[in-house]
């Protein structure tokens, strides 16, 4: 439903289910969504975006040979009409087409 995500976030905050809460700009999150999708190969939402902001700023301070799990549970396929691909083309690109056409057996259509 629409209000999970705030009701889980109210308890959260209410029962301080948390050490440290970090903000992070949606403008952000959106930024790291997309780097992560071209240079690594994952296709995550917003929230993964700043999920993994948050996981460099933890890494940036924490102690050498520290263990730091980010997990990025959803997928950026419900985001294909939002900003987060307002600057990305329906159509492929030359390149795009001549890299599919050169992988017959996985050729999007």
């Amino acid at each position: 439903t629409p209000d999970f995500i705030p009701y889980v976030l109210q308890e959260a905050v209410d029962k301080a289910f948390y050490d440290e809460l970090i903000p992070i700009a949606g403008t952000d999150g959106i930024a790291w969504s997309r780097k992560l999708a071209q240079k690594e190969g994952i296709l995550t939402g917003i929230s993964g975006g700043a999920t993994f902001a948050v996981a460099l700023q933890i890494a940036e301070r924490a102690a050498p040979g520290s263990v730091i799990l980010c997990m990025l549970p959803d997928t950026g396929e419900r985001y294909l009409s939002s900003p987060l691909f307002e600057d990305v083309s329906e159509d492929m690109s030359e390149e795009e087409v001549a890299l599919s056409n050169s992988t017959p057996g996985y050729r999007l259509t």
